[in-house]
């Protein structure tokens, strides 16, 4: 059975939201996502919970899909260009880069993997620890629950319903920017309204918190604009958290560009910055498409984070060869 078909416009759960396996109780039982104690009084703290609460404190508040969703949007309007075909398909890709991000996934330990292209490449869970995020724990789900293991690029392909494949079309991921934005409603940042479009009314998000949309433009022009933003760290370096940030924001500056979206956050600069721009983007795309980062050899195998940062790279890959960066 379709997960997907499943979900529906499930809004996000809360961080520290039960599993359905978990044990009942009474409201009078917790108290700020702890479990009181019926004999002294004392607050006895849910393990589960709080493993939930650390990781939030570690995690961006926001994830790439929804940076990418903000970018795209017509803060007033509150919807996307009818004619962008390709944020579809981006936001499938973001959803595995930020998997990899979040350490739920990693490409196979296999030496011979290096034979095959990055986006032929095997992935895997190596944590099925949910991550309160909707859709991230549909595609985690997803992918565990597989034996057979599939490459980057056809994960893309299968949550994009890039399929002709009948046994597989239960893998796409349905209505994907209508749950995101949901998502951003819950967060504060948008709101939802009716709006008619002649022949029928669609729900639209304008932007409510503007501020956090003016930060991602802003760290998207910097990005691209500055001398020294966006060089590419040695082996040794990207897993230093400096760089890690670098490489997230590096890898949302490219998805936007494959979503062309990436031209709205550069709308107030001048031609001559914009064309700067789109020169760096082209090179960052070329320097994180490989890995190791900016093509550098690397001798012996590879371990730990940097087989989720592989699954970067195979990503950024997967978008070099879409149309609207060609």
């Amino acid at each position: 059975m379709s997960m997907a078909s499943t979900a529906g416009l499930s809004r996000r759960r809360g961080a520290g939201a039960s599993e359905s396996g978990m044990g009942q109780t009474t409201s009078g039982q917790l108290l700020n996502g702890s479990r009181r104690s019926s004999t002294d009084g004392k607050i006895a703290a849910d393990p589960r919970d709080l493993q939930m609460e650390d990781e939030n404190r570690t995690q961006p508040r926001f994830t790439l899909m929804e940076e990418i969703l903000l970018l795209g949007l017509k803060d007033k309007q509150g919807y996307l260009s009818f004619w962008n075909d390709n944020i579809s398909y981006t936001l499938r890709g973001c959803i595995l880069m930020e998997l990899a991000f979040r350490h739920r996934i990693a490409m196979v330990k296999d030496p011979n993997r290096r034979k095959y292209p990055l986006p032929d490449r095997y992935i895997e869970v190596i944590n099925e620890k949910l991550t309160g995020e909707v859709l991230l724990d549909e595609a985690l789900k997803m992918i565990a629950s597989t034996p057979e293991r599939m490459s980057v690029g056809q994960w893309i392909d299968l949550m994009s319903g890039e399929t002709w494949n009948v046994m597989r079309v239960g893998f796409q991921l349905k209505q994907v920017r209508e749950r995101l934005a949901k998502g951003l409603v819950d967060k504060g940042v948008l709101r939802t309204e009716k709006r008619n479009f002649l022949i029928f009314d669609m729900a639209t998000h304008p932007v409510t918190d503007s501020a956090v949309k003016e930060e991602v433009v802003k760290r998207t022009c910097t990005t691209l604009i500055s001398r020294s933003a966006g060089s590419t760290p040695t082996l040794a370096e990207h897993n230093s958290p400096i760089a890690y940030q670098q490489l997230r924001t590096v890898s949302m500056v490219c998805a936007a560009y494959a979503a062309n979206v990436l031209e709205n956050a550069l709308m107030y600069l001048n031609h001559e910055m914009r064309e700067r721009a789109f020169t760096k983007v082209d090179e960052l795309l070329t320097d994180y498409s490989v890995f190791p980062f900016g093509g550098n050899a690397s001798k012996g195998e590879i371990f730990g984070k940097d087989l989720q940062m592989e699954i970067v790279a195979a990503v950024l890959n997967v978008f070099t060869k879409m149309d609207s960066i060609l």
